[in-house]
């Protein structure tokens, strides 16, 4: 088991379109952040939106923002 003194951890992005949400799980994977904005966006729509809705909602309040360091 490895040991890391500075775990990954998963924040609200800076770079952000509305709240920073999307943007921050592309960071946590090392992905671009358009990627995630159309699959939340595909989510969205083939659940007819309040599902997708509730699920940012959810994320917005849990995912801390990041400390500006």
């Amino acid at each position: 088991m490895e040991n890391n003194a500075n775990p990954k951890r998963l924040y609200r992005s800076d770079n952000k379109m509305l709240c920073g949400v999307c943007a921050g799980i592309a960071e946590y994977f090392n992905i671009d952040p358009t990627i995630v904005r159309v699959g939340y966006l595909a989510l969205s729509i083939f659940s007819a939106g309040f599902p997708g809705l509730v699920l940012y909602l959810i994320l917005l309040l849990v995912m801390p923002q990041k400390a500006d360091n």
